[in-house]
């Protein structure tokens, strides 16, 4: 299913680069050659969460590839233009841009504080929106251009819609600057996608909402890097459009062995939220420890 060229020579933008899922597609895209500009809030250690731009840069070029850490917070929609350009700039192009930073809050509508939904809405869907402008005009002088959301397919269930829609109005409107700029960008030859998992994924999310536990029954972020891969390296023109899972794009790249993604082979993994499968175990959602 994959280009036989991969990413080797390719510049690759990431935002929330510091951790996580978006630690591991820098990783996945440096080890084909790439060059990573790290789009981050976490530049200093010592936060509550662990990883910064800088380190995560110091892995890229341990793994082969070439980073430009920048320190940004998407909600700047002024200082994450200026990170575009300077990444663009200083690293000859753009080919390959990811909305990976994102916000969350799982509590129903009256329970979410409004500044919890606009801090969801700033990061997911301005932040998003924000990205892709700035990174177009770069985008649609590269090759093989790609955008691809870190959102989920457009058709969830009423089980999602009735439980959280303020997280889901955000994460929503990423998968609908996707779903939009297939169409708006398809004469510049930029595609344009969505890509989510099946199982749930160790992130930063995860520790927060279970902890060990739910991290023990949940598979690695690796899982996404090489669904990520599997996509930017097709053909614009011919993948575009599309709300990927993990598993399925893995699948048809000819993958058999998922076990290698698992944290804990032996433990019977969780269904991701906004997935809807027959007789699927979710993770119980606190709504005390979104607060």
């Amino acid at each position: 299913m994959t280009s036989q060229e991969g990413l080797k020579g390719k510049v690759v933008l990431i935002t929330g680069a510091s951790r996580g899922i978006g630690r591991a597609i820098a990783l996945r895209a440096a080890r084909d050659g790439a060059t990573v500009a790290l789009l981050a809030r976490s530049v200093e250690a010592g936060g509550k969460l662990a990883g910064t731009v800088g380190s995560v840069a110091e892995e890229v070029h341990e793994a082969g590839g070439e980073a430009l850490a920048i320190g940004v917070d998407v909600r700047d929609a002024e200082a994450l233009g200026a990170a575009v350009d300077r990444a663009a700039q200083a690293l000859g192009g753009l080919d390959v841009v990811v909305s990976n930073a994102s916000a969350l809050d799982f509590r129903p509508t009256c329970e979410v504080p409004l500044r919890r939904f606009d801090l969801m809405m700033e990061v997911n869907a301005r932040g998003t929106f924000a990205l892709g402008r700035a990174a177009i005009p770069y985008l649609a002088k590269a090759a093989n251009p790609h955008i691809l959301t870190l959102s989920p397919p457009l058709d969830v269930s009423d089980r999602w819609w009735g439980a959280h829609l303020p997280w889901l109005l955000s994460k929503m409107s990423m998968s609908l600057c996707a779903r939009a700029w297939a169409i708006e960008l398809k004469d510049h030859g930029i595609a344009a996608n969505g890509l989510w998992p099946r199982k749930t994924v160790e992130s930063a999310a995860t520790v927060r909402i279970g902890g060990e536990d739910l991290i023990r029954r949940s598979r690695s972020a690796t899982i996404m890097a090489d669904a990520f891969h599997a996509i930017v390296t097709q053909p614009s023109t011919r993948c575009t459009g599309r709300f990927f899972f993990d598993e399925d794009v893995l699948r048809e790249a000819g993958v058999t062995d998922f076990a290698r993604y698992a944290n804990d082979p032996g433990s019977t993994l969780l269904t991701d939220y906004l997935v809807d499968e027959t007789e699927a175990e979710y993770w119980p959602i606190d709504h005390e420890a979104m607060g």
